[in-house]
C-alpha cells in the first residue's frame, strides 16, 4: 500500500469500532464539521438502514457527558438519539441517526412551516421545564447554571473580541468595568437553576422526526454541554439564533406562547429572558472571534452583525441600560460586525 494512502491511527481506530459493531460491507460517509472538535459520519448499513459515528478524539473532547445526557433524556422519552455502542475511552460513539431534517434545513424549502417547527420546540421546553424527572442529580449530576459559569462565559467577550478591536493593554483597562457591570446584573437578578437547559437549543440542533408524535417530534442534537439553570436561556437560544434570522413577530408570540404554557410570571421571565439573551450573544461574539483567531474557522465571522443586533435589542430593556452604555461608550459601530483577525495576538483570558 502506497504509505500516503494509508490510514491514520484515528481511521484505523474507527475501522476497528464499525467492525465490531456493524456488519459487513457498512460503508462510511462522514457529514461537515461544526465548531467542535467532533465530527459525524453517517454509517450505511446493507440492508439499507444506517447509523451515525460520533468521533470525538478524547485528547479533545470528553464523552462522559453526551453518553449520560443522552440516557436521561431517551430514558424520559425525549427524542435524544439512543446509544447503540460506546468506547468512552476512545471517543466514539454509535448513535442512532435521527436523518438529516434539521430545522434549518427543512425551513430553507418550506419556510411557510417555521411557526409549527418553532411552536413545538417551545411546547417541548415547557413540557420538559415542568418535567421533575428531568431534573434529577442524583440520576444525571449537571453543572449548575449560577453566577460563577454565566460570568465565566461573559469573559469569553472580553477574552477574545476586546483584544482584536481595541488592542490588549486596552482591553485590560476595560475588562474589569465590563465584569463588574455583568457581576452586578447578574448577582442583582436571582436567575434559576432549577431547569434543565439544552445550553444549544437552536434550529441547526433540532431535528423534525415525522413518525413521531407530539414532543417527541422534535429530535435533539448537541446536548452534552447541558446544566442546571434558568428556563429562560433555551428560549433565548433558540429565538436569537445566530445562525438564522427569526421575524420579531414569531419571536414574541412564541415567548407568549410559553408564558401561558408554562404559568409564569410575565414580567419577570421577560426579565430572565432579556438577561440571559444578552449574556448568550455577548458569550457568542467571544466565541466566534476565539474560533476565527485561535482555530483558523472565519466563516463563524460573518454571524457577528446578526449577534450584534440581537445583543443591541437585548440591551434596550430598563434593566440592561446600564450594559448598553458601557457598550455605545467603547464599541464603535464599525466594530459590531465582521471584523479583521489579527492572528496570534495575545487574549486577556479572564475566564481561565
Amino acid at each position: 500500500m502506497n504509505p500516503m494512502n494509508a490510514p491514520t491511527p484515528r481511521q484505523r481506530q474507527i475501522q476497528q469500532f464499525v467492525a465490531s459493531h456493524c456488519p459487513a460491507g457498512a460503508q462510511l460517509s462522514p457529514l461537515m464539521g461544526d465548531a467542535s472538535f467532533r465530527r459525524y459520519i453517517r454509517i450505511h448499513l446493507p440492508d439499507g438502514g444506517s447509523l451515525m459515528l460520533m468521533d470525538a478524539p478524547p485528547e479533545k473532547e470528553n464523552v462522559a457527558s453526551y453518553l449520560a445526557v443522552a440516557r436521561h433524556l431517551h430514558k424520559q422519552g425525549y427524542s435524544a438519539p439512543a446509544i447503540m455502542a460506546q468506547d468512552e475511552a476512545e471517543g466514539l460513539l454509535l448513535l442512532e441517526d435521527l436523518g438529516d431534517d434539521t430545522f434549518t434545513r427543512l425551513l430553507k424549502d418550506a419556510p411557510a412551516r417555521e411557526e409549527t417547527f418553532y411552536a413545538a420546540a417551545i411546547d417541548m421546553l415547557a413540557q420538559w421545564h415542568g418535567d421533575k424527572k428531568l431534573v434529577d442529580a442524583s440520576a444525571l449530576p449537571l453543572p449548575l447554571y449560577d453566577t460563577a459559569l454565566l460570568m465565566k462565559e461573559a469573559a469569553l467577550f472580553a477574552d477574545w473580541y476586546l483584544p482584536q478591536i481595541v488592542g490588549v493593554a486596552r482591553a485590560a483597562q476595560l475588562a474589569p468595568e465590563y465584569l463588574e457591570l455583568w457581576r452586578s446584573l447578574l448577582n442583582g437578578h436571582g436567575l434559576g437553576v432549577s431547569c434543565f437547559v439544552h445550553r444549544d437549543y437552536h434550529a441547526d440542533n433540532l431535528m423534525w422526526l415525522v413518525p413521531r408524535q407530539d414532543t417527541a417530534r422534535v429530535g435533539l442534537l448537541d446536548f452534552q454541554d447541558a446544566v442546571y439553570g434558568d428556563a429562560a436561556y433555551d428560549l433565548a437560544s433558540l429565538l436569537e439564533d445566530a445562525r438564522r434570522d427569526i421575524a420579531p413577530a414569531l419571536a414574541q408570540a412564541m415567548i407568549e406562547r410559553y408564558v401561558q404554557a408554562a404559568s409564569i410570571p410575565r414580567e419577570e421571565f421577560l426579565r430572565a429572558y432579556a438577561l440571559l439573551a444578552a449574556q448568550r450573544n455577548s458569550k457568542i461574539i467571544g466565541i466566534f472571534t476565539r474560533l476565527a483567531a485561535r482555530d483558523e474557522k472565519h466563516h463563524y465571522l460573518h454571524y457577528l452583525p446578526r449577534v450584534w443586533r440581537h445583543l443591541e435589542h437585548d440591551v434596550t430593556h430598563p434593566m440592561l441600560l446600564p450594559l448598553k452604555a458601557w457598550l455605545d461608550k467603547h464599541i464603535a459601530a464599525q466594530h459590531r460586525g465582521v471584523i479583521a483577525i489579527t492572528h496570534g495576538a495575545d487574549t486577556l483570558m479572564l475566564s481561565a
